[in-house]
């Protein structure tokens, strides 16, 4: 039986969940949509945007509709690693330490303005969004399966910020923004009853046993060969190209080959086309490649639908198995 006849109720649930996102955080559906095909593969996922454009509220209403253990962070500039992962207590007598959890402890975390803490701090949540662990006094403590960031942060032209260290950077799946709304959706938000009273009183759209179940789904989803191909030959150009100081990784091929079947699989299919290809491509490369000179998000954008057209996109021909 192909994989989205056995996973069709699932993949109906989760689009009902971006619907719901979207009546909440109106006209932003398709962030909402690569929020979720980065979460089925397996990523984390850094919205940098202004403050106040609904970065909190969507990032709590998935939250919710996925009745997920949730904790927020507010990073600030005196955030220490301790305030993240927990610490160690001793005991009534003193001979035994004891762990206390730290809110990173949770499925689905909100790593608020996460660039404005120090660098100190950022390094301790290397290792929990890499490994999937922390390790505190030699000793390493295991995060919940599944564990995802969904962190927020302003640009780094505001006050008060610092730049994310490249290594941290890498392990965000996708870079999202959500900007300004459009005049009608701004109205409809006005007119619309106080959001977070609404994200309180939903219920959740489908388990997080189901969401996993799906999530376990997306590495059979078929690819054929020359769209590997496809993939390996974009992160070439940017390997090789002149403006670009820092290319796409290996690891950054293979989460475009996770986030693309994933792709696929929210769109009903258990084959890859490379629309779906395309479609992960600008916000899987917008934080990775590292420029000569300093681009705006919008450049960076532009250069990349530049860089698709360098190459012959794969012709429609035996995706399916």
């Amino acid at each position: 039986m192909p994989l989205f006849q056995q996973t069709h109720l699932s993949i109906e649930k989760l689009h009902n969940l971006i619907d719901t996102v979207d009546r909440i955080v109106i006209g932003k559906k398709e962030v909402t949509r690569l929020t979720i095909v980065a979460m089925l593969a397996g990523g984390h996922v850094l919205f940098e945007d202004i403050p106040g454009v609904g970065k909190t509220l969507l990032i709590r209403t998935i939250a919710k509709c996925l009745d997920a253990d949730f904790a927020r962070i507010q990073f600030t500039p005196d955030l220490i690693p301790s305030d993240i992962i927990g610490f160690s207590v001793p005991n009534a007598d003193g001979t035994l330490f004891n762990f206390r959890k730290g809110p990173i402890f949770n499925q689905l975390l909100l790593a608020d303005e996460i660039n404005r803490t120090s660098p100190r701090t950022q390094a301790a949540m290397l290792e929990a969004m890499s490994e999937r662990q922390v390790t505190l006094d030699g000793e390493t403590h295991r995060l919940p399966d599944p564990f995802f960031v969904l962190a927020t942060q302003n640009p780094i032209e505001y006050k008060g910020t610092y730049p994310l260290p490249e290594a941290q950077l890498d392990r965000f799946l996708f870079q999202l923004s959500i900007g300004y709304p459009e005049t009608d959706e701004e109205i409809q938000m006005l007119a619309a009853p106080d959001q977070q009273k609404e994200v309180q009183k939903l219920d959740p759209v489908m388990s997080l046993e189901e969401f996993l179940t799906l999530k376990n789904t997306v590495p059979d989803v078929h690819v054929e060969e020359n769209l590997l191909q496809y993939i390996v030959s974009l992160a070439s150009l940017t390997r090789s190209h002149p403006a670009i100081r820092l290319g796409i990784s290996p690891r950054g091929n293979q989460f475009a080959l996770a986030s693309a079947r994933a792709y696929a699989l929210l769109s009903g299919r258990d084959y890859v086309i490379p629309k779906d290809i395309l479609s992960i491509l600008k916000p899987l490369y917008r934080h990775r490649l590292l420029f000569e000179n300093h681009l705006t998000k919008e450049e960076i954008d532009s250069f990349i639908e530049q860089l698709t057209k360098e190459l012959v996109i794969p012709t429609q021909g035996r995706f399916k198995r």
